[in-house]
């Protein structure tokens, strides 16, 4: 069987979520997953002095994952990815239990926000590639009851989604409105990335 990724060393995903290894494996990516063990909080800060608009922060973010497994695995393709939550000029973080899901619920509730999904590629060290994209999603909006029954429906692994919500299961029932390519809206510009990885010769197809 032909092989779709060129490089002798598998794709290097700076990253444990399950969610973009799944995508990068069902493009035909041959991958491999470290954590990048930043501490995203810290780079956030950083950021704020500088002052960085949400798209330029998920660049940020995805650039440091990805230049702190690049700098462990110098002779590896490296991506790291991040996604910055926005609505009207805040910016959200995954909740830490259920009362911090009801409230962001609560405040998303009838509103558009934006999904700002960043990849950055590294090699040596060095980055050779920064992609971005971005989705707008619109929250119907929810009454209390319905914020309680969508939590129990989803479980507790939707605490781990920032805007407390999975689209690819319960959290479909949020919305009146989704625009975007939906890897972006799962976290990673998938189509960029694919593309960048043609430029660097890295995929036979």
């Amino acid at each position: 069987m032909p092989a779709l990724w060129t490089p002798a060393d598998k794709l290097l995903l700076a990253s444990m979520s399950a969610t973009r290894l799944a995508l990068l494996v069902s493009a035909g990516l041959t991958v491999e997953t470290q954590d990048s063990a930043i501490d995203e909080r810290a780079v956030e800060a950083a950021a704020a002095h500088e002052e960085l608009d949400p798209p330029a922060l998920a660049i940020r973010l995805a650039e440091e994952k990805a230049l702190a497994v690049s700098r462990r695995h110098p002779d590896r393709v490296v991506v790291g990815a991040d996604q910055v939550l926005a609505c009207e000029g805040r910016v959200f973080h995954k909740p830490a239990d259920r009362p911090a899901a009801q409230a962001q619920l609560t405040e998303l509730s009838g509103r558009r926000h934006a999904l700002h999904s960043a990849g950055v590629l590294a090699i040596g060290g060095q980055v050779v590639e920064r992609l971005f994209d971005s989705a707008h999603l619109t929250m119907r909006p929810l009454t209390a009851n319905a914020i309680d029954l969508y939590l129990d429906l989803a479980g507790p692994d939707v605490l781990k989604s920032v805007g407390v919500y999975q689209l690819e299961g319960f959290g479909v029932h949020l919305f009146e409105a989704v625009e975007g390519d939906h890897s972006t809206i799962l976290g990673l510009p998938l189509l960029p990335l694919l593309a960048a990885l043609r430029r660097l010769g890295c995929l036979a197809l």
